[in-house]
């Protein structure tokens, strides 16, 4: 999923667009959402410091104090990895725009169209990417990696246990895991987990407690015991799949 964050100081132009991202989340079955649309630049800037968001959508002349271009100075310097689009009616900006690795810049009026494009090649973008996101259902579904906790095997299905919700599909460990990062290690025939996200492991039963949540429990499988434990507590992280078991 992810996060869509809007700033423009016309609030018709506001409105306007949030009905064409939604619509367009819907027609392309995108998994995304907005989390903040606003014509007030201080608030954006207070979101974007206590969360994190995945794409930032802006408009560059804000009348305001804070124009779009010191927003994006902002959001780099905080996370580099944030699609930043900016939109303006004034073309002299442009040039000026991709300073900060722009993604892409949208001439106003804005239009379906021409933001339907966008958000495809960047859905693309995120789906070439085996850094920050797994993808599933050919890519339409895409999940942070940092919010996952663990992977369950059931069946011919996978379900990923993230910070917020499930997501299932159908799959097999030997085709996510290329997908995953370091972080991630199989603990039980039917289980990935996310060593960061650990909180306690309880030998004695052999369950793995996530996030302190007492819902979030995975188990440890005699045969991958020793690989698991020898990964946690030493930091030596990398993914330990027998081929015999996806």
């Amino acid at each position: 999923m992810l996060d869509f964050v809007l700033c423009d100081d016309n609030k018709n132009v506001l409105t306007k667009l949030e009905k064409m991202l939604e619509s367009i989340f819907i027609n392309k079955k995108f998994e995304a959402q907005i989390v903040l649309s606003t014509t007030h630049p201080d608030e954006l800037v207070n979101y974007i410091r206590n969360n994190t968001v995945n794409v930032v959508i802006l408009d560059i002349d804000l009348k305001s104090k804070i124009s779009g271009l010191d927003l994006a100075n902002m959001i780099r310097k905080k996370d580099k990895n944030v699609y930043i689009i900016f939109t303006t009616g004034h073309l002299e900006y442009g040039l000026m725009a991709y300073r900060y690795k722009t993604f892409d810049y949208l001439p106003k009026p804005i239009t379906a169209e021409r933001l339907e494009d966008t958000l495809t090649r960047l859905f693309e973008d995120v789906s070439g990417s085996r850094c920050n996101f797994v993808r599933l259902d050919n890519n339409k579904t895409i999940i942070k990696q940092d919010s996952i906790q663990y992977i369950q095997k059931e069946g011919v299905k996978v379900i990923f246990h993230t910070d917020t919700r499930t997501y299932e599909t159908y799959s097999s460990f030997r085709k996510i895991l290329p997908q995953l990062p370091n972080q991630f290690v199989q603990c039980h025939k039917s289980y990935i987990v996310n060593v960061q996200k650990v909180t306690d492991v309880n030998m004695s039963n052999n369950t793995i407690l996530l996030n302190n949540n007492e819902s979030n429990r995975c188990y440890i499988g005699p045969k991958y015991k020793n690989k698991f434990m020898e990964v946690f507590n030493n930091g030596n992280i990398s993914n330990h799949l027998d081929g015999t078991n996806n």
